[in-house]
């Protein structure tokens, strides 16, 4: 009988010890197989960006002479309420072209952004152009105010300046429309489509409508987009004779971090 107890005793005790063990294995699978737990969005952030273009186009016209640009910015916003503020700024070419006396272009904006129900949201706000000593006999310098709708990947934007536009006098009150659509048709590779129209107010042969059908591709280390852009107006003029809003490709390589 002794022998016997002891005998059943090992093997109860062999048990107990297998089912401690089983238990705390598959704890430790259970834990290994969680996903991780998101990390919590900070009430307020700041990201800088950076880009080289192989031409500068603002709403289709080409700000460089068809040529490159470096550009860069700062943003902050305030995550719970969705108030931004942000400071970006490139080279340029067209305001020399035109008589001027500016190399950089600077901008100042803020805004607020949130959603209006589960499926729209909204970007309202304002940004300043400024063009240091741009020496123009109509100041470069414009102030726009925008408001912005979108849902899913669908996107209209319009932008009203309550300042003369660009340089362009007795333009005051102009406007802009545009509408967009991007994507992720495949792996991370997102299709952008555009098109928008400028009305510059009292000067009707200065406006104009443009197009952009591109594809962009975040590879981690840096973003390459490529685009294809397209106006329809001949009105806007660089140094010997190009024409700003012609027919071309974009090559942007850009980073934020």
């Amino acid at each position: 009988m002794k022998s016997q107890n002891k005998s059943l005793t090992r093997t109860l005790t062999a048990a107990a010890l297998t089912l401690a063990f089983a238990t705390m294995s598959a704890s430790a699978l259970a834990q290994e197989a969680a996903p991780a737990a998101a990390e919590p969005v900070p009430d307020n952030q700041i990201t800088y960006n950076v880009a080289a273009v192989s031409d500068y186009r603002y709403r289709g016209i080409s700000q460089t002479r068809l040529q490159p640009a470096v550009q860069g910015g700062v943003d902050y916003v305030n995550n719970p309420t969705g108030v931004y503020v942000g400071a970006w700024a490139t080279n340029i070419k067209w305001i020399k072209d035109g008589g001027g006396d500016a190399s950089y272009e600077f901008d100042i904006y803020a805004g607020k952004r949130g959603q209006i129900t589960d499926t729209f949201a909204y970007d309202v706000g304002a940004l300043y152009y400024a063009y240091p000593s741009n020496k123009l006999a109509t100041s470069a310098n414009t102030f726009e105010l925008y408001a912005q709708v979108s849902a899913g990947p669908f996107s209209v934007k319009y932008s009203h300046s309550t300042s003369n536009l660009f340089g362009t006098a007795d333009s005051k009150n102009s406007g802009y429309l545009d509408g967009q659509f991007n994507y992720d048709v495949y792996d991370g590779y997102v299709l952008n489509l555009h098109a928008g129209h400028q009305n510059v107010k009292n000067n009707g042969a200065l406006s104009y409508s443009d197009y952009k059908v591109g594809v962009t591709k975040d590879f981690g280390v840096f973003s390459v987009a490529v685009a294809g852009i397209k106006t329809n107006t001949d009105a806007y003029v660089g140094r010997n004779g190009k024409n700003l809003g012609k027919s071309g490709a974009v090559v942007t390589i850009s980073k934020t971090f």
